[in-house]
């Protein structure tokens, strides 16, 4: 069975930066680091880079194997009745539904949430726009003292919100589901509030999951949204107690927990297998830099941006990375580096949810350099930053990957040609993936943090024309420039950047013995 364990894009080299006119001291030596003053060029010179990042080859193999007995099921009816049981969640979507959006806030105290309601109802329909033939019926924010009351919502209010939606459905407007943008709610809040509106209610976390499902297209993926269902529907079970709708047979249960069992099984089998990968890669020294960031900020068309890799199509959607994707692409110096693409995040949305993407997560969080793309345009945009920042640090400290250095960060605000008048944040990287404005200067910032933080360096090497170094050297580090040296007819220098272990290995190979 085909899987996507880290797909890899390949590289296509359509208008590559090229380093091509560089100042040149006037004696290079032999590990010298020059500061070098570039423009870029259009170059074609590079289509062996593609054969590097062929799929499935790149990496020393991408299948899964067989399937075995310990394989999740995931076209399973007896599940599929239990989940849309508990979540209302439907296993295609060829059904229209017609949404009535609630979003309940907390006026005021220690729980009140930073984000402005008006913002978090804005991201409550984005939710359900992303969704085919799902539309949106009427919208509104309701104004709470809590969250926690058993039927949410008080007598008063709630009988506002039943008389709304009588007018809805009077007016001629068919609404078939409630949405109540709140995190999760309880079995026994969802049962009290359907009874009032005598349609099916929902929660974040089953919209989520919905859209989740639709944007799952590997296996790996499938399987990630399959364990995130797994803990909201023995919550359900939980709360109710078991009495209620979403009641259980013991059958049903022990499916339940055996269906659970496989899942982590294989999901700690994808773990470790993407454990293989980033040690492959790393014996291969390709730097890898992590672009993450809250959901539609614009990652995807950031590395489309970096990379020039036409067959990426980025969408306008929430969620539509699923996957860890790496894309290969080339730095000023033509140092090689993967991108990494990451599912995005987003707030109000439990922890149990986001933790089952942990294995795909982890290879953002292991990566030499992170972007945080940030969409600069959004008026939500400082909340969405402290949001990621926080999930990224837990995330950080639950791999074990902060211990004592800080991560190498590099924040990024994008869409900078949406912005409005108002002046941006100065600790900001401005870019346009659109545009193209501040692309070239970002991967720039790229190099000197990816040089510093890898043990690279850029040299220029004086070597015999023809002579075995020149090869060593284009297969063991990456070659900028080669040209005659002017004070000597037998000589050519070479612009080179190179790790520091590289670069001992030349030493000992070429330097030291002809002494």
């Amino acid at each position: 069975m085909a899987s996507s364990l880290a797909r890899v894009r390949c590289w296509r080299p359509m208008v590559q930066r090229a380093l091509t006119v560089c100042r040149r001291p006037p004696s290079p030596v032999l590990g010298t680091v020059v500061s070098l003053r570039c423009k870029y060029t259009e170059s074609s010179k590079y289509k062996g880079f593609k054969g590097k990042f062929q799929a499935k080859a790149a990496e020393g193999g991408e299948e899964d194997g067989e399937g075995s007995s310990q394989e999740v099921d995931l076209d399973d009816a007896e599940y599929d009745a239990v989940a849309n049981s508990a979540m209302h969640v439907q296993k295609r979507l060829q059904n229209e539904q017609h949404v009535f959006i609630i979003q309940p806030y907390v006026k005021w105290g220690p729980k009140k949430a930073a984000t402005d309601p008006e913002h978090q109802l804005q991201e409550a329909e984005a939710l359900v726009r992303s969704l085919p033939r799902w539309t949106i019926e009427h919208s509104l924010k309701v104004p709470l003292e809590s969250l926690e009351k058993r039927q949410l919502f008080g007598t008063g209010k709630l009988d506002e919100l039943k008389t709304t939606l009588r007018n809805l459905q009077s007016a001629g407007k068919s609404v078939t589901c409630v949405f109540i943008s709140k995190g999760t709610l309880t079995f026994s809040q969802k049962q009290l509030l359907e009874q009032h509106f005598k349609i099916p209610v929902m929660d974040r976390y089953s919209v989520v999951i919905q859209i989740l499902r639709l944007h799952a297209i590997s296996t790996e993926a499938k399987l990630q949204v399959a364990m995130a269902e797994i803990p909201y529907i023995w919550s359900q079970l939980k709360d109710q107690d078991g009495k209620g709708r979403v009641y259980l047979s013991e059958s049903q249960k022990q499916m339940l927990r055996l269906r659970e069992r496989k899942l982590k099984t294989q999901l700690t089998a994808i773990r470790s297998h993407r454990e293989l990968l980033r040690n492959k890669r790393k014996q291969k020294a390709y730097p890898i830099v992590a672009v993450v960031g809250y959901t539609n900020a614009g990652k995807t068309s950031l590395i489309k941006a970096l990379t020039e890799e036409e067959s990426l199509q980025p969408k306008n959607q929430l969620f539509a990375t699923l996957d860890v994707t790496a894309h290969a692409g080339l730095l000023p110096s033509k140092l090689e580096v993967l991108f990494m693409d990451t599912v995005g995040f987003m707030a109000d949305i439990p922890t149990g949810l986001i933790e089952c993407f942990v294995a795909t997560l982890e290879d953002a969080m292991f990566a030499d350099l992170i972007i945080h793309v940030q969409d600069i345009s959004h008026p939500n945009h400082a909340e969405q930053k402290n949001h990621v920042e926080s999930t990224l640090a837990a995330l950080l400290k639950s791999t074990g990957t902060n211990n004592e250095t800080p991560p190498n960060i590099i924040n990024v605000g994008n869409k900078v040609d949406l912005l409005p008048n108002n002046t941006p944040p100065s600790d900001l990287h401005l870019v346009s993936s659109k545009t193209l404005a501040g692309v070239n200067d970002l991967l720039a910032k790229i190099e000197q943090n990816i040089l510093e933080s890898t043990g690279r360096q850029r040299i220029i090497i004086r070597v015999p024309m023809g002579g075995a170094e020149v090869a060593w050297l284009y297969k063991n580090a990456a070659v900028t420039e080669t040209g005659a040296d002017p004070d000597d007819s037998q000589r050519m220098l070479v612009s080179a950047v190179i790790t520091d272990a590289k670069l001992a290995q030349f030493r000992h190979q070429f330097v030291n013995r002809k002494r």
